[in-house]
């Protein structure tokens, strides 16, 4: 028995390992976020393995659950994707994995390394990663104030996501509590409009407030250490 956890692209589709797509043709069923998106990727490779999408953090214990649980112990072999990237890596799918995990302990979890945000991200910034710290998602507001003192006083990298509706807030609070540490902005990875921004938390919140065109798509903020 098998369940399969497997890294899809961030981007550029063609960022996707042949074991990935002989895989994910082989499976009986691809649980994902959002069928749509992944019909799209499996359509690219002539993939005709259907689809299920599978339930978010505050839904685990949805019928959806259930049927994904039932459809295991019926001998099916599922596997575990996200939208782009590392599933259960800022994503819902870690509470699917944790079921799985708990329900059938005697289950082989077979992990298919793909791309990732963070990691790309980080091996072009030109800052030393052996040594991070990955925040995620920060939140939206309770403790928010919090992570950026935390940033400002860390020795370790320290490396998180925004959205482009908070990305100007994120660097304001960067220039407010960590002023002298070098940022690097890694902007829509692998895809067509791909960018990467570095300065001062100054330097680079100038750069967007200057170039309003470029507050958007998804961005991964990393901060030097000490």
């Amino acid at each position: 028995m098998k369940f399969y956890v497997i890294g899809t692209p961030i981007g550029n589709m063609e960022d996707i390992t042949y074991r990935a797509v002989r895989v994910l043709g082989e499976v009986d069923l691809v649980l994902c976020e959002d069928t749509r998106v992944t019909k799209n990727l499996l359509g690219r490779y002539n993939i005709n393995t259907p689809t299920f999408s599978y339930p978010s953090d505050n839904m685990a214990t949805d019928t959806k659950m259930d049927k994904i649980l039932k459809m295991i112990e019926g001998g099916k072999t599922l596997a575990l994707v996200s939208d782009a990237g590392t599933p259960t890596i800022s994503d819902p799918g870690s509470v699917l994995v944790a079921r799985v995990k708990e329900t059938f302990p005697e289950i082989e979890l077979v992990t298919i390394p793909g791309p990732s945000a963070v990691i790309s991200a980080l091996s072009i910034s030109g800052l030393p990663a052996s040594d991070f710290t990955f925040l995620g998602f920060l939140p939206h507001k309770k403790g928010r104030e919090t992570l950026f003192k935390e940033i400002a006083t860390s020795d370790r990298v320290m490396v998180f996501y925004e959205s482009p509706h908070r990305i100007l807030k994120a660097l304001e609070s960067l220039v407010k509590f960590a002023p002298e540490k070098k940022v690097t902005i890694a902007r829509e990875l692998t895809k067509v409009f791909e960018q990467i921004i570095s300065g001062t938390p100054a330097e680079v919140l100038k750069y967007f407030t200057d170039h309003t065109d470029k507050v958007r798509g998804e961005f991964v903020v990393i901060v030097s250490g000490k």
